[in-house]
């Protein structure tokens, strides 16, 4: 690092003292934290985006976001040149650039780093970053630190695309670094353009819903709402009433698709007029989503439809256009290719969906809690698909298997065109082109959900009776040490302390179709229990039965 570089450095972290403490770290959402706390971090993290662009000579996203939490919040986070999440190895230089306490260390971290990393940091070299934030109104502010930081590397560009979805963000670096146009209309029209293809592909015939045709949508008072209402300007084919927009309320207040999921009541502004018909929520940034239908409103009672279950509904569909582009009718000279099919949850999803999607005939696999997990996890597939029961999730599709679809395509056209196999090629390209491959996307994993039903002719109810939900608890005990847990196997079975797994199977298999695991918690000093059973009653037992064996093990109390 040379000395102008240095100084530039010193100066400019000397304006973004960190907050006396304050100890962050970076998980799979990035820094978050009371807004008020946060300048310095987002001027760090602006220096960390600039060198990754420069590492790996791509464009990189950072967002300014706190997603479902409370309007006080806010956040930062990094997206990689695929549009993903920042790569898991340079999470450790994250947290030790947020926590350096001085300038003078600030300085040392980054020219360690910038030689173990073997960054070019003369200028020669330039590095684009995209900027995003949602609609807090501590964005503005914790943006202008992000350019700050960014600013102060150089070679370094800061280029602010303004109010966005997270999932926006991550598609346009995605777009960027794909050679391809990156800005908002340019998303909107590739999902409207894929939407209305799915449509125009649906069965002649089709035993489409007309009795319940209208969607309800809960924006969370947050930026997924004023986006939808630009999309929805330019969509054929849906009939969308858009509620909780941002124009009033409070983001994420009793609205939202967290709320939604772990509440399973009505959000606010729907009431006994919206009983039965098709709603769905997103959250305050519009990277998770949630059905629902309002049962009653006298008791604020709701259906849910999660993100299992939307994560079904995607496989099925998947599977059948699959199986239709696949029937060789005798011809299979190399024009049949099975690809990897995987659906991928973690073990807080409900054991009823598991066992359906085993019984369907797909794979299902496990990983660790976390969205990096599962994303890692589905692109080791030729179509991975994954969802948590929270709304996050997308379907991640191959080169290879686009590749594939796109040459069957052409051979189909010419040989057999309108036939169902072509047709069926044709959606899986279209599925592929509005699903946001780089990350969980609320808008376009609404159209996606759309479209199949319109294309299957289910009505929410029929869609979910796919399976019932087994009763579930989740509590948490708090510890001394919870690193004293270690887990494996997806972090369904403890390794150690010996005999804890012993005492947990013993009390499960008191209980009909039975299952409980614990997990360290990442960020609180608790050990997190999930129980599932039969009935309600025996959830809470077998949770409440399993917390206190937590509480004799590793003591601290419930």
């Amino acid at each position: 690092m040379n000395n102008n570089q240095r100084s530039i450095l010193l100066e400019s972290s000397s304006r973004f003292p960190p907050p006396p403490g304050v100890k962050l770290s970076y998980g799979t959402s990035g820094f978050r934290a009371d807004a008020s706390v946060l300048q310095s971090t987002v001027f760090r993290v602006g220096i960390l985006a600039a060198l990754r662009s420069l590492r790996t000579q791509s464009v990189i996203g950072l967002m300014i976001t706190a997603s479902h939490n409370k309007v006080s919040d806010n956040g930062v986070k990094i997206a990689d040149p695929s549009g993903g999440m920042l790569s898991q190895d340079w999470e450790p230089f994250a947290d030790a650039l947020a926590d350096a306490p001085d300038s003078q260390r600030l300085l040392q971290l980054v020219d360690d780093f910038v030689k173990k990393e073997n960054i070019p940091l003369e200028g020669a070299q330039s590095a684009e970053i995209l900027l995003g934030r949602d609609t807090r109104p501590s964005g503005e502010t914790l943006l202008e630190a992000a350019k700050q930081g960014i600013n102060s590397i150089a070679g370094a560009v800061a280029v602010d695309m303004g109010v966005l979805t997270t999932p926006q963000l991550h598609w346009m670096v995605r777009a960027r670094n794909k050679s391809m146009k990156a800005t908002e209309l340019e998303y909107f029209e590739q999902l409207s353009n894929s939407f209305r293809c799915l449509i125009d592909l649906i069965p002649q015939g089709s035993a489409v819903n007309k009795m319940n045709d209208k969607l309800i949508v809960d924006g969370a008072n947050g930026v997924g709402g004023e986006k939808l209402e630009l999309l929805n300007k330019i969509l054929n084919g849906l009939d969308i009433e858009i509620r909780n927009s941002g124009k009033q309320g409070v983001l994420n207040e009793g609205v939202g698709a967290d709320y939604v999921q772990k509440e399973k009541v009505v959000p606010c502004k729907f009431g006994p007029a919206d009983v039965g018909i098709r709603c769905a929520s997103l959250d305050g940034d519009a990277d998770r989503l949630v059905y629902f239908s309002v049962l009653s409103t006298a008791n604020n009672k709701i259906d849910l439809v999660d993100g299992d279950k939307i994560l079904s509904l995607f496989a099925l569909f998947i599977e059948e256009q699959l199986n239709t582009v696949n029937k060789c009718d005798g011809d299979t000279e190399n024009k049949c290719y099975w690809p990897t099919l995987g659906v991928v949850q973690t073990a807080y999803a409900n054991g009823a969906s598991t066992d359906y999607l085993k019984h369907s005939g797909l794979e299902v696999v496990f990983t660790k809690t976390g969205v990096k997990y599962l994303h890692e996890k589905a692109a080791e597939y030729d179509i991975g698909i994954y969802f948590e029961a929270n709304g996050h999730g997308t379907i991640l599709f191959s080169e290879g298997l686009l590749h594939w679809l796109d040459g069957r395509n052409s051979e189909l056209a010419s040989t057999s065109k309108g036939s169902e196999q072509q047709k069926a090629a044709l959606r899986l390209l279209a599925v592929s082109k509005l699903i946001n491959q780089a990350v969980g996307d609320a808008l376009s994993g609404l159209l996606l959900v759309e479209a199949i039903l319109q294309h299957m002719g289910w009505s929410i109810h029929r869609w979910n009776d796919l399976y019932h939900d087994l009763p579930s608890r989740q509590l948490k005990v708090k510890v001394v040490d919870r690193t004293a847990i270690v887990t494996e196997n997806a972090e369904t079975v403890v390794v150690s302390p010996p005999g804890i797994q012993e005492a947990i199977d013993a009390e499960t298999a008191k209980y009909p179709r039975g299952r409980c695991f614990v997990r360290p918690s990442g960020t609180e000093d608790v050990v997190r229990v999930y129980a599932e059973a039969t009935t309600q009653e025996a959830a809470d037992n077998l949770a409440n039965s399993v917390a206190q064996l937590m509480d004799q093990f590793l003591g601290g109390g419930t």
